[in-house]
Formats: structure tokens, C-alpha cells, sequence
């Protein structure tokens, strides 16, 4: 076997194929476009509308910035190595982009367990719900997200460092993903793997569990209502939040909870592409088509820069 000490990677991208590398290009920029533009509406919306400012909001604004960010670390080496022909990067600036990836996909899996329990707090608890879920404690919750989430990834990224000896320095991706580096490897890819499992159970199952528990008493207190129409209403909060922590769960176990050696990287970096873009890319349109309050927010700013434009041409005239 050979081993090698790297200095730098070469990013194979998403394909080989020259005839392909134009148009993914542009859908891989037209998808960036979109994530960014919808997140960056949505965001907008909650800092400008008084009627969102509560905390669902509050995290959903959170989300959106996760997204943003997430999206620009794996995405962004698609988009400068086909612009600059560039394709490898510093063993640093790999383990770096490693890490934030990581790191951002544990802070969301956190946020998504802290918004069910505000909707947990706000249908079981409704008359205790602004006590609780004050302005302090959304602080604290969503700081705690932000560094457990960085804080978590750590022990991985000191053994790939204590390691530093591959068999290859292609890695065969669109971006220094874990799975990806794991495969390469010269030693202690056992001890990385089960590192990995111990702090998926962590970051993946504890958040899931905590997720589940907090919507089976949603669903029970929603039977309770004698009201068809309270039920559905209840419901229907609810469905935004269900549909992406569904969507991301589903792709990510699909990916990551499995053996080492049933990787294959060749179809998996596709997977891959999946859920770093579905995912950011469907949250603005979820919460936003499900979502009143967004709705008239949207439909108030818009009518506020019609007016604006109208205002402008009138005093030019």
C-alpha cells in the first residue's frame, strides 16, 4: 500500500466528463442562486416585520443563515475550481472546509430539535409559552446550538490531523467531505469510523429522539382538541417543520450511517449533492408557501417598493 504525506488535495468534482462540466456548472450556480436569494428573503422578512418577531421565527431566521453558509462551503469549490481551473487545495484549507461543513450540518440538526420543542412548548403549553420561551432563553438555545455544533466536530478533525498519512491525495468529490478523506486513509480508518458512529449518536439519534418525543405529545394534545378546525390548524404549523427535518434526516442516515465499506463514492457524492442542496434550497419554499404570517410579509414589502418606485418616478416627473 502506498502512503503518502500530503501537502494537498486534488478535488475530482462531480464528473470527469468534459461535456458535462458546462452545464453543471450553471445548475450548480442557478441551484447557489436560488438558496441564496430565497434564504436571504426570508431572513429579511423576519428582521423587518414586527409580526415576526417571536421566537418560531426567531430560529427560522437562524435557519436560513445556516443554510446560506452551508451552501457556500460546499458549493463554492465547484463553482471557483471550474471558473479559475483550479482543483487542489492546501491540506488546511480541506480540513478547514471539512470542518465548517460538518460543523454547520450539527448546528442545523441541533436548531431543528430546538424549534420542535418551541412548537412542542407552544401547542402543549400555550399559556406558558412567552414565559418560557423568552427572549433570553431563544438566545441561549440558539447559542448552544451554534457551539455545541462547532464544538462537537473537534475530536474528529484532531485525529485526521494526528494522522496525516493517505493513500492518495485525489480525493474523489466536489468537496473535502468526511466520508470522501475516510477512504483514503492509511491507518486508524477503524478507530475514525467508530469515532464517527459515537458522535452521530450524539448529533444525529439524541437530536431525532428528542424530535420524535417532543411530536408525539404535540400529536396527542391535537387529539385532545375538540375542535376539527383547532386540529387542523395545529397540524398544519407543524407540517412545515415535519417536511425538513424529514428531507434531511432521510438523506443524511441514508448517507453517513453506514459501514465503511459499503461506500461508494463514485454514487455517493451525488447523494451527496442531494442534500447539500435540496435541503437549503426547499426550507425558504416550505415555510414560506405554508406559511401566512411569510406570506403577507412578503406580499407588504413588495407593495411597499412598488409604492417606493411609484414615489420616485412621480417626483422625477
Amino acid at each position: 500500500m502506498n502512503r503518502t504525506w500530503v501537502n494537498n488535495f486534488i478535488i475530482k468534482g462531480i464528473t470527469d466528463i468534459p461535456e458535462l462540466q458546462a452545464p453543471i456548472f450553471m445548475l450548480v450556480l442557478a441551484i447557489y442562486f436560488i438558496i441564496i436569494t430565497g434564504n436571504s428573503i426570508i431572513f429579511y422578512l423576519i428582521c423587518v416585520d414586527p409580526r415576526l418577531h417571536n421566537p418560531m421565527y426567531f430560529f427560522l431566521s437562524n435557519l436560513s443563515v445556516l443554510d446560506m453558509c452551508y451552501t457556500t462551503v460546499t458549493m463554492h469549490e465547484v463553482l471557483v475550481s471550474y471558473v479559475s481551473g483550479r482543483k487542489s487545495v492546501s491540506f488546511s484549507g480541506c480540513i478547514a472546509q471539512m470542518y465548517f461543513c460538518v460543523s454547520f450540518l450539527c448546528c442545523e440538526f441541533l436548531l431543528l430539535t430546538a424549534m420542535s420543542y418551541d412548537r412542542f412548548l407552544a401547542i402543549c403549553n400555550p399559556l406558558h409559552y412567552l414565559i418560557i420561551m423568552s427572549n433570553k432563553m431563544c438566545v441561549k438555545l440558539m447559542s448552544a446550538c451554534w457551539i455545541l455544533g462547532f464544538l462537537i466536530v473537534v475530536p474528529v478533525i484532531s485525529l485526521i490531523f494526528e494522522i496525516s498519512c493517505f493513500q492518495s491525495n485525489e480525493i474523489n468529490h466536489f468537496f473535502c467531505d468526511l466520508l470522501a478523506l475516510m477512504k483514503l486513509l492509511c491507518s486508524s480508518a477503524f478507530t475514525m469510523e467508530h469515532l464517527l458512529y459515537i458522535q452521530s449518536i450524539f448529533i444525529g439519534f439524541v437530536p431525532l429522539s428528542l424530535t420524535v418525543l417532543s411530536y408525539v405529545s404535540i400529536i396527542r394534545t391535537i387529539f385532545k382538541v375538540q375542535s376539527s378546525g383547532g386540529r387542523l390548524k395545529a397540524f398544519y404549523t407543524c407540517s412545515s417543520h415535519l417536511t425538513v427535518v424529514f428531507i434531511l434526516y432521510v438523506t443524511i442516515f441514508c448517507l453517513y450511517m453506514r459501514p465503511a465499506p459499503t461506500f461508494n463514492l463514485d454514487s455517493d457524492k451525488f447523494i451527496s449533492l442531494l442534500y447539500t442542496t435540496l435541503t437549503p434550497m426547499l426550507n425558504p419554499i416550505i415555510y414560506s408557501l405554508k406559511n401566512k404570517d411569510v406570506k403577507a410579509a412578503f406580499k407588504k414589502c413588495v407593495q411597499k417598493r412598488v409604492q417606493f418606485r411609484k414615489s420616485v418616478v412621480f417626483v422625477a416627473r
